[in-house]
Parts: C-alpha cells; structure tokens; sequence
C-alpha cells in the first residue's frame, strides 16, 4: 500500500486515533468514501457542461 509497511500503517493508525478520537474516524471515513464515489461517478458521466463544450 503506497510503499508503506505494516509499522508505518501502525503508527498512522495510531496517530489518527490520537487526533480525530476513536468515535470520529468512522465519519471521516464515511466522508472520505461519499467524496471518491462522488468523483468517480463524475468521471464516469460527463456533466452537460462538459458535452455542450464538445459540441462547440
């Protein structure tokens, strides 16, 4: 993953757990998987502005 190692993870882990607290890293997650699935649906399907510009 990323060239990291399973003592790097750990630590991120750890440290994220220290900042956001424990109750806080599944909304984050939550957030963070909304906003990829977001953006790749946005890629998937071209806007109309995007395929009025092509007509042009």
């Amino acid at each position: 993953m990323f060239g990291l190692g399973w003592p790097e993870v750990a630590v991120i882990a750890i440290v994220a757990i220290v900042i956001f607290g424990p109750k806080k890293i599944p909304e984050l997650g939550n957030a963070l998987g909304k906003t990829l699935r977001g953006f790749k649906e946005e890629l998937k399907t071209p806007s109309e502005e995007t395929n009025s510009e092509h007509e042009k």
